[in-house]
């Protein structure tokens, strides 16, 4: 019987084949990118006839070092080496922002308009909150359906739990936390209020609404004192529904909402020059939500708009080799207990020996979860223990 060695050596196709393979050739390491090249390379001399000896290429790690005619090292060649694949570092630094305010404010509906501005909510989901809010003569507020998602909410139009969405900018990644407004929900605030790195206040210019959410018992006092409590360092106050019949842009009335709130801010703590920032808007229509309207619209006011605001604030910093410190805002079951809070010093991981307070309880860290996980540093985590 032939062996494969004699029946190779008797076909001449299979030989002409066979003598066509570079023995020479360097080794195959797979998974390397396989780019194809259009033209030869310049930089490489061509063969002019066949009697110049070909110089094999190395199967080596180690490249020889190219020599010059004088017998010097020659330069580095550039356009033939190997391009070296470099991935960005495409991180953004993450702040948990909170939309605080009195009920009617307008809270929901600037978010919702910014998750639309930011394309986390597409055209035509917008298109069908629209149908379904005239369906229930309910037309002005589909924008806040964004982030009111349950049937109650979108009913009465209050916000009941704080709602949560996340959206970039060009620089940072925001984890918008809705607040609700009314004074039956401020326990559902302040669960929000208490992991915020930012909160943006919104009041009303509409005549008659600031009053009542600013005088004695309103939530835009309480909501304020509440998130300063909370550690929140920056401030900004939004003028919503400066488009309003009441209103129209009028600029003394912007100045009369800012007047009265800026001392109440100083007295709770707020540097109102450096850590407080005010700005009209309207949340509806989107004017100096991301884009500044015509100077026909507003000319006493050119900006900078809310996102471009967001940018321009200073980063958080965070105490990641302090000791660990996470206040508790929520707790769920979900195979197991879990709780909810925001690591402000420190840093959690599974296995690690944690003590609650006030009961001095040691418990271990059993599973460790972080909500959206494709944002880093959000310092938001879930967590469940046992001990």
């Amino acid at each position: 019987m032939a062996t494969w060695e004699d029946q190779a050596g008797s076909d001449p196709a299979l030989l002409s084949s066979f003598s066509n393979l570079d023995v020479n050739a360097p080794e195959f390491e797979p998974g390397q990118p396989f780019v194809f090249k259009s033209q030869p390379n310049a930089a490489a001399p061509l063969p002019t006839n066949g009697d110049e000896p070909v110089v094999p290429s190395s199967t080596s790690d180690e490249k020889p070092e190219p020599v010059g005619e004088a017998g010097e090292p020659a330069e580095e060649e550039v356009e033939g080496s190997k391009p070296t694949f470099v991935e960005p570092d495409t991180r953004k630094e993450t702040i948990n922002l909170v939309f605080i305010g009195h009920v009617d404010a307008g809270k929901s509906t600037i978010g919702g308009h910014i998750l639309y501005l930011t394309d986390m909510v597409d055209k035509r989901t917008l298109e069908k909150y629209e149908r379904e809010a005239k369906e229930k003569n309910r037309e002005t507020w589909y924008l806040s359906w964004a982030l009111d998602t349950n049937a109650e909410e979108r009913e009465k139009g209050k916000t009941v739990e704080c709602g949560r969405a996340y959206f970039e900018t060009e620089k940072k990644r925001f984890v918008l936390i809705d607040a609700p407004g009314h004074k039956s929900f401020v326990p559902n605030m302040i669960s929000g209020a208490v992991v915020a790195d930012l909160a943006i206040l919104v009041i009303s210019a509409r005549r008659g609404e600031f009053e009542c959410g600013f005088e004695k018992g309103g939530q835009t006092r309480e909501h304020a004192v509440l998130v300063k409590t909370a550690g929140v360092k920056y401030l900004i106050v939004v003028v919503n529904k400066m488009d309003d019949p009441t209103v129209m842009w009028d600029q003394t009335r912007y100045n009369e909402c800012k007047d009265k709130i800026a001392p109440f801010l100083k007295s709770v703590g707020f540097n109102v020059k450096t850590e407080v920032f005010f700005m009209p808007c309207s949340g509806y229509t989107g004017a100096f939500l991301r884009d500044v309207p015509d100077e026909s619209v507003c000319p006493w006011f050119r900006g900078p708009s809310l996102l471009e605001l967001l940018d321009s604030l200073p980063g958080i910093t965070r105490k990641i080799d302090g000791p660990l410190r996470i206040p508790i805002s929520d707790k769920y079951k979900d195979m197991g207990i879990f709780v909810t809070g925001k690591i402000e010093s420190g840093t959690v991981v599974r296995g690690q020996s944690v003590v609650l307070l006030p009961n001095k309880l040691n418990v271990e860290i059993a599973q460790v979860s972080v909500p959206c996980c494709n944002h880093y540093n959000i310092g938001l985590i879930n967590f469940t223990g046992r001990g």
